[in-house]
């Protein structure tokens, strides 16, 4: 786990993020948390330029299901890129185990399939309070650091498709 306060940019170090649509599934399960990270998410994509009218937020009630919820927004939406903030705390039960493993291979699938960027911001961690460090704590945000790999893979994408 990263050691240091890994959420900072440097803006002019971006593609051009002004025209960009960024939806944004957060999970309802560690409200707490997810709060802060999707705080954090809107509040780097509107630092780069981002419209808030170009940022579309949808809830699911937990990890498990951020990946139907981007599925589901790149479907109905015409969107750039698709961030998935979650925070998945160890338990005294295999259930960690299980739902982090099917959100993170959820997460990479449906990027895959669709052919967007779509962003793994999910916490996995021992504690809650490994969680709020890294939800605007010491360690930094997650949502931010998700913003900002939205913005650099959208930019990839659009750098390529035009490149031929």
């Amino acid at each position: 786990m990263a050691t240091t306060n890994l959420s900072a940019y440097e803006k002019e170090h971006l593609p051009d993020a002004r025209s960009m649509r960024i939806g944004i599934v957060v999970s309802e399960w560690n409200e707490h948390v997810t709060s802060n990270l999707l705080k954090g998410c809107v509040d780097a994509l509107t630092d780069c330029g981002v419209s808030e009218q170009r940022i579309l937020v949808a809830h699911v009630p937990g990890s498990f299901e951020l990946a139907l919820g981007a599925q589901l927004l790149l479907e109905n939406h015409r969107l750039d890129a698709v961030v998935c903030l979650g925070c998945i705390i160890r338990g005294e039960t295999a259930h960690f185990d299980f739902v982090s493993q099917a959100c993170a291979q959820g997460i990479q699938s449906t990027s895959l399939k669709l052919g967007k960027p779509v962003i793994f911001g999910v916490l996995t961690d021992d504690t809650q309070e490994q969680s709020l460090a890294r939800s605007g704590g010491s360690k930094g945000n997650k949502g931010t650091e998700a913003a900002i790999t939205a913005i650099k893979m959208a930019g990839l994408q659009r750098e390529l498709e035009q490149a031929w």
